[in-house]
């Protein structure tokens, strides 16, 4: 079915341009906040909430629009109000433990920016459902951008060239190393952090498979070069990061996407012979545990590098002191407590695990709320899985899950954004698998 194009009048345009600024200038954010932000550093929290103030501003335009359109039930579904729900809990607990209004507020932003995108973007696609095109050409500028640097970073520029725009250890460091061994560099890209980068390629090259096995006859013409630059870059950041927990979710999401679209068309021998070449895999990275490369990269465990505590124990001390303190805490520790925000209050605390992370921030009752906003958002995307974006978004979004359980995912505002962006892109639009309408919208792949 062909969407007739809704004429959009200037209110449409503002409230529809917003929103696809912060999805393309989002994979910039670290740059600009850093960059600008040595220029003027009395502007330098402005600075920082450009996306947030954009943010609460098309959240003003989508309620003019409702009200004049007469659509206030396109924020009537199970998911939405919960989502609402959730950030009632966060203004309740704002009174129950009290953090201080910087905290408050940074831990406001951290907690509900990537959720108010997400039905800011499920409104404006179901209200102008030709947006799915644009949102996605805007996804794919960006991971241009991201590739294309990343490339530069690891064969051209030297590690520290960050450093000329502001990148410090006040800021955001221009590199990191593996356990300080510096034969090991982490590259950032333009993202905040080599961990970051690592979730952020996890997006893009889900992405990028589901087009490929999903999309017959996939030819990219004359956006060969681009889309060459894309892949190669992606594989490159992904593995320039080192982000181990990257890595797994690589290949859980891609091995979905496998799975789902040519798994039942395999004959049996292959199956054997691709679990034959993974035990033989796992078996190799145990024999050689003791080289230099397993130790540092994989197993991050080389007594020699200088580390005074490595990585494996840090993740493992932040679980064990998260598990407590959510017991301990049944309502949480507060807005704000956790992460960044924590630091404009008197306590900071850092938590490495997201599931961890919300309930001290809302305690018990918002981390069922947000477990099931989840399922709800990736039960949504399975059922549309004939789409390559849906497959590709699902996929993904069980990696970037799995990441989860060992760093605070959704803190990151680059990734949350993109993620939760692209999964409203697909609850607004398409079909589902078995051929369902779910809207009056494009089945087009773009």
């Amino acid at each position: 079915m062909v969407v007739k194009p809704v004429k959009l009048t200037l209110l449409d345009k503002l409230f529809v341009g917003i929103l696809l600024a912060v999805f393309g200038g989002i994979v910039l954010h670290a740059p600009i906040s850093v960059g600008f932000g040595t220029l003027f550093p009395s502007f330098e929290l402005v600075i920082k909430s450009w996306k947030e103030i954009l943010l609460l501003l098309a959240g003003l335009l989508m309620v003019i629009i409702l009200t004049q359109k007469r659509q206030w039930k396109l924020l009537g579904s199970r998911l939405t109000l919960l989502i609402g729900l959730y950030a009632a809990l966060h203004l309740v607990l704002l009174a129950v433990s009290p953090q201080g209004l910087n905290a408050s507020i940074a831990g406001l932003f951290i907690d509900l920016r990537y959720l108010l995108f997400f039905v800011l973007v499920y409104v404006a696609v179901m209200l102008y459902p030709t947006l799915r095109r644009p949102f996605i050409v805007t996804f794919f500028v960006g991971a241009f951008i991201v590739a294309a640097f990343a490339l530069l970073q690891v064969f051209v520029l030297p590690p520290d060239i960050l450093k000329y725009i502001g990148y410090n250890t006040s800021t955001i460091v221009p590199y990191l190393t593996v356990d300080q061994n510096p034969d090991y560099v982490r590259i950032n890209s333009t993202m905040r952090g080599p961990n970051p980068l690592g979730a952020y390629a996890v997006i893009v090259l889900a992405l990028l498979f589901a087009i490929w096995l999903r999309v017959k006859n996939f030819n990219p013409g004359r956006w060969r070069l681009v889309m060459s630059v894309i892949v190669i870059g992606s594989f490159i950041a992904l593995w320039a990061s080192y982000s181990r927990s990257a890595l797994v979710a690589a290949f859980i999401a891609l091995g979905i996407i496998a799975l789902a679209t040519i798994g039942r068309r395999l004959p049996r021998k292959w199956w054997i012979v691709l679990m034959v070449i993974i035990f033989a895999s796992v078996g190799g990275l145990v024999a050689a545990r003791d080289t230099d490369f397993v130790s540092n990269v994989l197993l991050h465990e080389n007594a020699t590098t200088g580390a005074d505590v490595n990585s494996n124990d840090g993740h493992v001390d932040s679980l064990n002191d998260g598990v407590t303190r959510m017991i301990r805490q049944p309502l949480g520790g507060g807005i704000g407590s956790t992460g960044s925000a924590s630091f404009y209050g008197d306590q900071p605390l850092i938590i490495e695990n997201q599931f961890l992370f919300i309930a001290h921030e809302v305690g018990w009752v918002g981390l069922v709320i947000f477990i099931y906003v989840t399922v709800l958002v990736l039960r949504g995307a399975w059922q549309k899985r004939a789409d390559w974006l849906a497959l590709g978004v699902f996929a993904s979004g069980i990696g970037l899950i799995a990441i989860g359980l060992l760093l605070p995912v959704w803190v990151d505002d680059t990734v949350a954004i993109i993620w939760w962006g692209l999964a409203a892109i697909v609850l607004a639009s398409g079909r589902s698998e078995g051929g369902r309408k779910i809207n009056k919208t494009s089945k087009r792949a773009a």
